[in-house]
């Protein structure tokens, strides 16, 4: 989809400005730590799961003594995000910096998850090439709309009906599903218990946490 915004992303207002790089390298972080860093971006409807499986994610794994952390929609609404709307201009910048503070998690060795509708592909793509090989794991949690319109626990979805929301993603506001994510919850299916074991057997196929 292509949006109409002209925010500027790529480079920061002032030339004066010299990144720093710590004497702490990933690997020796990682070896402390005894697993990779990575990103596991949630992404999918209102409802549809979301931070339901990234708090119970972030508690298996937490468990298990890994360095992890959980960025919630809502919670970068109230703070780091607070001055931002739902226009696509301002949720392709929410995300641009939700991407930034993950990327920065995965760099200290935490296993960072995000719970966010993004719902653009080129939002995800651009977060994904912040990232390096191997450290962004696209998680489509997918339930049908009329699923997600039945749970509904904040009733958001009865208020776009009634046009008191605007540019609601899946009703006034388009969701474009991904089209290949590492890994796919069918929400509608699955119990939250398994959704997390899935994640997890896939955290351990591509060697991010050890094997049981």
């Amino acid at each position: 989809m292509e949006k109409s915004g002209s925010r500027k992303t790529s480079q920061p207002k002032s030339s004066d400005i010299t990144a720093t790089v710590s004497k702490i390298t990933l690997p020796e972080r990682e070896r402390r730590n005894g697993h990779r860093g990575c990103v596991l971006w949630l992404t999918g409807l209102s409802a549809a799961g979301k931070s339901t499986v990234a708090n119970e994610l972030e508690m298996a794994l937490f468990r298990c003594s890994n360095q992890v952390f959980v960025l919630d929609g809502d919670r970068v609404r109230h703070g780091l995000c607070r001055d931002l709307g739902f226009s696509p201009d301002d949720r392709q910048e929410n995300i641009r910096r939700v991407g930034e503070v993950a990327k920065l998690f995965a760099e200290a060795g935490f296993i960072c998850i995000t719970a966010f509708i993004s719902p653009y592909r080129a939002d995800r793509s651009l977060v994904r090439g912040m990232m390096g090989g191997g450290k962004f794991f696209e998680v489509f949690v997918n339930a049908p709309l009329a699923v997600c319109e039945a749970r509904d626990p904040k009733g958001l979805y009865a208020r776009a009906r009634e046009h008191k929301i605007k540019n609601f993603t899946g009703i006034s506001a388009p969701y474009e599903p991904p089209l290949n994510p590492e890994i796919e919850l069918r929400t509608d299916k699955l119990t939250i218990a398994e959704a997390v074991a899935k994640i997890l057997r896939h955290l351990r196929k591509t060697r991010v946490v050890k094997k049981d």
